[in-house]
């Protein structure tokens, strides 16, 4: 039987302690974004620097701009040393005249109780219009996040659509032995220290309110499922059963986990409640049934199984029942992702001997889209308003998180500067 392929499993480490924190992470976190391709349309907007941003220690214009850039709804205009800030008047055919649809500028000043009162505005040069802004007073640990509101604002006044670039990631960093799992910002900086341990950690998963991540930890030498609270860092076993347990997933309502357990032989898919109790079994096979995933509207089970001779994406009712096979496309598919509106689904599909790519299935009518050219993809995860996908991936010898648009004409390596980062998955709305 074909083993279904999960990162890190294959990778040794060291069996010692394990901690927990909610500390800021280090510079061991810290990314730098390289934005590539060129979409269809673009809207070219200018962030000026706003005044002072060094006076907050955070590149405030360079956070909404790469934010912006990432989504591939936008286009940069240089507009550096320009000196505009929201209380300046604009001159608009200079603007046109350097092909800006749109421009933002702003200022970040420090007051006496120690906050940062960041303010913006933004100006639609096509029309020669204020388009209004917004004020807001942030203690200096919160400047980068008061950004990426500021990106969110733009993108939903410009687009129509609500931005992502406010909410939260997780995934796992290795560097030498040591495993970690952070929270961060969703272009992978900033953020906190989830779970430190010499022992694997994988499949991290959101609740639907942003405030709990279930995981899998190696820290007592075998794969036990927790539920941890982000706010306080407090934790509980959901799932410690003889054998593997493995691959949560939370319901859309956060009530129920899917799980996949071996405690009854064989890797067999089964529900529980999100506190551990009421375990009931889904899938009845002798076949390895795992990566199970919840519908958006809480109907459906997405999984993988190989019960058709290699590993594919199958599709069951959410309380039991008959399962339809989903990926018909090569021999090996698996990591199933579905977009919050229901109607694509991200996986990874194996080329030849050790190729793994990233592809999008639109399930009406089960087309199916390689987008990227990378040949060690894993773990695509959708950003809560659909238009992105994050992934892991292998760049230059490392091992780097990837976002890339549906169609994969625009891509962004977050590249970690002393680890190697996998597992990553993009959290909800709200949840901080």
């Amino acid at each position: 039987m074909p083993e279904i392929r999960i990162p890190f499993l294959k990778r040794r480490a060291l069996l010692a302690g394990v901690a927990v924190s909610l500390a800021a992470a280090p510079a061991l976190a810290q990314f730098r974004v390289e934005i590539s391709g060129v979409g269809g349309t673009q809207v070219p907007i200018a962030i000026a620097d706003f005044r002072d941003e060094a006076k907050s220690r955070q590149p405030i214009a360079t956070i909404i701009r790469s934010d912006l850039e990432r989504s591939g709804q936008f286009r940069s205009v240089p507009a550096v040393g320009t000196g505009l800030y929201e209380g300046s008047v604009p001159n608009y055919n200079d603007w046109r005249s350097k092909g800006a649809d749109a421009l933002a500028a702003g200022s970040a000043t420090p007051l006496a109780d120690g906050r940062i009162d960041i303010r913006y505005k933004l100006f639609d040069v096509v029309k020669g219009a204020d388009q209004g802004g917004e004020a807001q007073a942030v203690a200096p640990d919160d400047v980068r996040l008061a950004a990426h509101r500021i990106a969110d604002a733009i993108y939903q006044k410009l687009t129509g659509e609500r931005g992502v670039f406010s909410t939260r990631m997780a995934y796992v960093t290795k560097a030498g032995s040591r495993y970690t799992l952070r929270i961060t910002d969703a272009d992978g900086e900033g953020g906190q220290i989830a779970l430190a341990s010499p022992m694997p950690i994988i499949s991290p998963s959101w609740s639907p309110d942003g405030r709990e991540l279930a995981y899998v930890s190696f820290e007592t030498n075998k794969a036990v499922i927790w539920v941890q609270e982000l706010a306080t860092g407090k934790r509980r076993q959901v799932a410690n059963f003889r054998g593997s347990n493995s691959a949560p997933a939370f319901s859309p309502d956060g009530s129920q986990l899917a799980v996949t357990l071996s405690r009854e032989g064989g890797s067999q898919l089964f529900l529980m409640n999100r506190d551990g109790s009421n375990v009931r079994r889904l899938t009845q096979t002798f076949a390895i049934d795992t990566e199970p995933v919840f519908s958006p509207d809480g109907k459906s089970i997405y999984f993988v199984s190989d019960r058709g001779g290699g590993p594919q994406v199958y599709r069951m009712p959410a309380g039991g029942g008959s399962a339809e096979r989903v990926t018909f496309s090569g021999n090996y598919n698996i990591s199933p992702s579905l977009s919050p509106d229901g109607r694509s689904m991200a996986f990874i599909t194996r080329e030849g001997g050790n190729v793994f790519r990233l592809c999008v299935m639109d399930l009406a009518s089960s087309t199916v889209q390689k987008i990227t050219e990378t040949t060690q993809d894993e773990k695509p995860s959708f950003a809560p308003n659909g238009r992105l996908i994050v992934y892991a991936s292998r760049a230059d010898g490392r091992d780097v998180l990837m976002t890339t648009t549906l169609d994969g004409k625009i891509k962004a390596k977050l590249i970690a500067t002393s680890a190697d980062v996998r597992e990553p998955t993009w959290g909800p709305f709200g949840g901080r």
